[in-house]
């Protein structure tokens, strides 16, 4: 036994399972309920298609449609759908414990770019050799990020460790 390839959008004319119909003219008007048979000729009149609206309903909600500029305008409601979703990337920043002023004011600057630009940002902080026993230092950079961008980012994982050696914090845009 062969199942029939499953159809993308509704049901039209000769598709259209149920005896009767609940039938809505172009222009919006309701005709009320009918045979099947009787409504496609009437969509067939007026140069149009019997497309099936609400199948769910009893009976089934059918509409007099030009199908092929249905399914084209359908088509096109999805591409711009397609094209306005962003897709969130998480951006990292690297740092070092023993950071200077300047460079830890840069590594800020594109935080605040990338959070701009609707992206997450993992920080993360790498401890080298004798660093590995002054991890307080680690902390207090931390402690400065979370004092300086409190208001401008949300704080989706707090600072913790990774792997042995290494601090990393995430923020998104709030």
């Amino acid at each position: 036994m062969r199942s029939t390839p499953s159809k993308d959008g509704p049901r039209a004319n000769h598709e259209i399972t149920a005896s009767q119909v609940r039938v809505i003219n172009a222009q919006g008007d309701m005709l009320g309920v009918m045979p099947k048979a009787q409504a496609i000729r009437m969509a067939e009149e007026v140069g149009l298609d019997l497309v099936e609206i609400s199948p769910n309903a009893e009976p089934p909600v059918c509409k007099f449609i030009d199908y092929g500029k249905y399914k084209y305008e359908a088509q096109k409601k999805a591409n711009e759908a397609r094209k306005k979703q962003k897709v969130v990337e998480i951006k990292e920043i690297k740092m070092r414990p023993t950071i200077d002023k300047h460079d830890y004011d840069i590594k800020v600057r594109a935080l605040l770019r990338f959070i701009e630009e609707g992206d997450k940002v993992k920080i993360s902080l790498r401890f080298r050799g004798r660093e590995n026993s002054h991890k307080e230092v680690g902390f207090e950079v931390f402690k400065r990020l979370e004092v300086e961008l409190q208001d401008k980012v949300k704080i989706e994982q707090s600072v913790r460790f990774e792997g042995g050696n290494q601090l990393m914090m995430l923020v998104g845009p709030k």
